[in-house]
């Protein structure tokens, strides 16, 4: 067998040699990430039909790969959390005996790779030299999976390097296999630092370390190790004066957490300035002095483009125009990149390659994606790269609500700032697969994407008081009320930044709030609506604590914490009751 490259770790040249028994590879080329290597990489897809070349003059280093339509999205429903005790991975998540998923994932990785060349991808998730940052390996039969790593990690040679130093790294096992939607499954032993892929080529199932190293394997080491591993943007806003504030976001999908992440400033906030260090993951330590920092352990993003554009998001609209690998957008008649949202050119061929008119349903597949280096954003910070990362002034979690929840309010403590996080939710949009209207939980925003039992991870995040008494603010935004004819009472997208500025305010104690039961919201002169077309009817609306609905509210904050059971601890139970004896003590519509 021609095998290009080793280790000098013995664990990780045994682990690479098993494998390559089990699944029987023609070839086994480890990965040294470089940009010679990089471009070889889109050679041989060009020459095998993996990727086709979009437009060079209008999309320079631009491509387009075309996924299996039935490989085309997350499998949550064949994704497994596979503990010795089923408890310990909770209600959250599907539930597999390790024994059982070692047996059914072994009989399909059997000569798998035979005719293939096995991919052996050293990364580190974080900065190289950061003490906050940790380590993989993916062996993969992929060469779109390969591309992607380099793209979204710190791949290579010095990743390498520092595995073999410390001899401790999270194995993951992908192939693409048949791409038979019978026999796909992607399994998490976060007791064994392991994760085992088969049967999707699709970006969430197949670069593990994004949302399976990064959320559901670091969950649970986190937990083990004393810090969080969170479904959050990190974004830098500073000021016209020169001073710079961490925030670290928290929303479900469909709530703004991109365009949060690479926010473009006003016209009427001149001098405010954007830095994003991240746009969906966070690691989040405590240092020596009891601070919490921010690394982002990704280095590129993987994003949803329908939607964006010029508009929505102009700086994720710039960073997609080169060097950047799309997957299922439709293409136009010059050969350049369309979905919907896209405020110019014409679709001509469908995601599947199909003529536009002869489809069935939307041009780009809905969840087509974009893959970047971070650096293309316009608002790239180069503190991504620092080994201590970032310090965090606030967390802020939010959700999709039309009705309930106010703009913006701000927990009154760190163990309620739990509780407000534990109640995340969103009502479904007519983009979303059901009934539109329906408000689904997702706590933290970390449904899909924690490795172990919600309640645990609700105890593991109570337990931070005890270790620091310099924890951040939480918050809670919603940028979604509507009034009864649906109009949107908040302009939102850059006008969110004059939000953002109370919330940073507040962590300042520069400015005032009104105590309500479900928390401190902001008065009419706390927020800068110079140049905004709302009224003080509107406002108050936004900054509105409805009694009645938030009591019904936080009954089934309770009824789903209670969902899970035994493990659920007190003192969010606490808190919940808390809320509801302060709520029985308010008339009426409580203004704020």
């Amino acid at each position: 067998m021609d095998t290009v490259g080793t280790t000098s770790l013995s664990e990780l040249r045994d682990w690479v040699d098993n494998i390559s028994q089990i699944t029987d590879p023609d070839k086994i080329y480890w990965c040294n990430g470089s940009e010679d290597e990089y471009a070889e990489l889109i050679r041989q897809m060009l020459a095998d039909g993996t990727l086709s070349e979009l437009n060079q003059e209008t999309y320079p280093n631009c491509y387009l790969h075309r996924s299996d339509p039935s490989d085309v999205a997350r499998v949550e429903h064949l994704t497994f959390v596979c503990t010795t005790v089923q408890d310990d991975a909770g209600p959250n998540n599907n539930w597999m005996a390790p024994d059982e998923a070692h047996s059914k994932m072994d009989a399909l990785f059997e000569g798998c790779m035979r005719g293939r060349t096995m991919y052996v991808i050293p990364y580190c998730m974080g900065p190289i030299e950061s003490p906050y940052a940790r380590l993989g390996v993916e062996i993969t039969d992929s060469l779109y999976v390969v591309a992607n790593m380099k793209l979204m990690t710190r791949m290579g040679d010095a990743a390498l390097r520092r595995i073999e130093t410390e001899g401790r790294f999270v194995k993951g096992l992908h192939s693409t296999g048949e791409l038979d939607p019978e026999r796909r499954f992607i399994m998490h032993f976060p007791e064994e630092l392991s994760i085992q892929s088969y049967g999707s080529g699709y970006g969430g199932n197949a670069l593990l370390g994004k949302k399976c190293h990064a959320l559901r394997i670091a969950s649970h080491q986190a937990r083990d190790e004393g810090w969080l591993a969170e479904h959050m943007l990190i974004v830098g806003i500073e000021s016209p004066e020169g001073e710079t504030h961490y925030i670290a976001c928290a929303f479900p999908s469909a709530c703004g957490k991109t365009n949060l992440a690479m926010l473009v400033p006003p016209d009427s906030m001149p001098g405010w300035k954007i830095w994003t260090l991240g746009d969906d993951i966070a690691w989040l330590h405590l240092d020596s002095e009891g601070q919490l920092r921010a690394i982002n352990p990704e280095s590129g993003y993987f994003g949803v483009v329908p939607g964006t554009n010029e508009n929505t998001n102009k700086n994720a609209y710039d960073m997609v125009t080169h060097d950047a690998i799309f997957t299922n957008v439709a293409t136009t008649d010059d050969n350049e990149p369309w979905w919907e949202g896209k405020t110019s050119g014409t679709p001509a061929l469908d995601w599947q390659g199909r003529p536009v008119e002869a489809a069935n349903g939307k041009a780009a597949h809905p969840n087509s994606r974009f893959t970047v280096a971070a650096t293309n954003n316009p608002s790239y910070s180069p503190l991504t790269e620092h080994p201590e990362g970032v310090p965090i002034s606030a967390i802020v979690f939010g959700g999709r609500r039309k009705e309930l929840a106010p703009l913006v309010y701000q927990a009154k403590s760190w163990a309620h700032g739990v509780l407000v996080g534990a109640g995340v939710a969103s009502e479904t949009t007519a983009a979303s697969v059901g009934d539109v209207g329906v408000v689904r939980r997702d706590p933290m925003a970390m449904k899909p994407f924690c490795g172990y039992n919600f309640a645990d991870y609700w105890s593991h995040w109570l337990s931070f008081p005890e270790r620091s008494e310099a924890l951040p603010d939480i918050f809670h935004v919603n940028w979604f009320r509507q009034d009864a004819e649906g109009r949107f009472l908040w302009p939102g997208f850059g006008e969110n930044l004059r939000v953002l500025k109370w919330i940073i305010d507040r962590c300042e104690r520069r400015a005032d709030g009104s105590e309500t039961a479900i928390g401190f919201l902001p008065m009419a002169e706390d927020i800068d609506l110079s140049g905004l077309d709302i009224s003080q009817a509107d406002f108050d609306a936004l900054t509105t604590v409805d009694v009645d609905a938030w009591t019904n509210e936080m009954s089934a904050i309770g009824e789903y914490i209670d969902s899970y059971g035994d493990r659920v601890p007190p003192a969010l139970k606490r808190e919940l009751s808390t809320v509801l004896a302060s709520l029985s003590t308010s008339n009426g519509k409580n203004a704020a």
